[in-house]
């Protein structure tokens, strides 16, 4: 299957995250406006430890104003960088992507959130063809150059 959509309404996303998260081998890359779900940061957490190499990107506007999202990270074990959106302070990194291994993609409105997970109505969206993979993982090696480690500006 090349495409997969999954809806909050119907299924919880944060166990079909997991159990991607649980399949991931080698490498997981992930873009997130927003994060504080404590469920989705332990399956981080366990992929780093069986030796998934984890790179974390957020928006530092949301990363600064969220103590849940502090905190959800504040242990050291996954590697995260910040960044501001094109406009600087202010502007948003409204990325929501997720690279597994470079061969999967989960995108769409889905925050990693508690609020996305019990009170919104969300979309995710799995990609698995090559060709729609490869545009992410550009756009995440970009993004990475740019972004900076939290305590950083």
């Amino acid at each position: 299957m090349a495409a997969e959509v999954v809806f909050t309404r119907g299924v919880s996303v944060t166990e079909l995250i997991e159990r991607q998260l649980q399949g991931t081998t080698t490498s997981l890359e992930a873009a997130l406006y927003r994060f504080n779900n404590p469920r989705l940061a332990r399956a981080l957490e366990d992929a780093a430890r069986r030796g998934v190499r984890i790179r974390l990107l957020l928006d530092r506007n949301k990363y600064e104003e969220s103590p849940a999202a502090r905190e959800v990270l504040s242990n050291g074990r996954i590697p995260f960088r910040l960044l501001f959106g094109r406009e600087g302070r202010g502007s948003k990194m409204h990325h929501k992507f997720v690279i597994l291994d470079g061969r999967a993609v989960l995108t769409g409105s889905y925050n990693w959130t508690l609020e996305s997970e019990h009170q919104n109505y969300e979309n995710l969206l799995i990609l698995r063809a090559p060709e729609e993979v490869e545009p992410y993982a550009r756009e995440f090696e970009m993004l990475w150059a740019t972004a900076t480690e939290a305590g950083r500006r």
